[in-house]
Parts: C-alpha cells; sequence; structure tokens
C-alpha cells in the first residue's frame, strides 16, 4: 500500500495509544458491522485501502478533529500525543473559568501569535538564491 496510507495508520495507531484504547474497543465505538480488531489492525499497518466514510467512523470512535489526525509533523510519538492532550486539556479548563470577551481576546492573541510563528518559519526557510 502506499506511503500515504501507512503514514494515516500510523497516526491513528499513535492516537489510539495516547487515548488508552485498544483496537477492539476502537472497533467497538465506531458502530459498524464488521469492524474487529483485525480490521483496525490492518488499517493501522496501511494495508488496507479505508473509504472516507470508514475514516470519518474511526476518527469519530476517537474522537479525534481532522487537523490532529492529519498533522504529521508535530506528533512524531506517543508521549507528544499525550502531553499535547494534556496542555489542550489543561487550557481548556482554564479558559472554561473566564468570560466569553476574556477567551476572544486569548483566542485572537494566541491565533496573532502563531500566525507570527508561522510567518517566521517561512521567512527562514526561504532561500532564494538556493
Amino acid at each position: 500500500m502506499s506511503d500515504f496510507l501507512k503514514l494515516v495508520g500510523e497516526q491513528l495507531r499513535a492516537i489510539r495509544i495516547a487515548k488508552g484504547l485498544s483496537q477492539e474497543e476502537v472497533a467497538e465505538r465506531t458502530g459498524k458491522i464488521g469492524f474487529s480488531k483485525g480490521r483496525i489492525s490492518n488499517i493501522e499497518n496501511g494495508q488496507s485501502n479505508i473509504t472516507l466514510s470508514t475514516l470519518e467512523s474511526l476518527m469519530h470512535a476517537l474522537n479525534v478533529a481532522p487537523e490532529e489526525l492529519f498533522n504529521f509533523q508535530n506528533l512524531s510519538t506517543v508521549a507528544d500525543i499525550e502531553e499535547k492532550n494534556l496542555m489542550l486539556s489543561i487550557h481548556h479548563s482554564l479558559l472554561k473559568e473566564r468570560n466569553i470577551d476574556e477567551v476572544k481576546y486569548v483566542v485572537r492573541i494566541t491565533k496573532d501569535f502563531l500566525e507570527t510563528m508561522d510567518s517566521q518559519v517561512k521567512k527562514n526557510s526561504f532561500k532564494p538564491y538556493d
């Protein structure tokens, strides 16, 4: 199978492990007949060409957003996923206690900060004479 299928499978496995789920539990969570531990294993090993509908079912079973699933560059290990989820959970808890104007302010500042970081990365990686 393709490298992309393997990459998606590895990402699904890492997310599943970080969430403390077995392949059997994920299969059950999809709610689809015919999903088994073996099918999940084949998908995680990049040995199964899945449909978008199947991918959507797996994402729902893992409670994962598309941007997290397809963020291959930033999550290289299970520990990274666990740490990121912990940081997001802490951030969520902190913001939950604030009023809506404060939350909007934090979101706006965070977005501006990340855009600045992204533009710096692009700026530093662009080499017109190479």
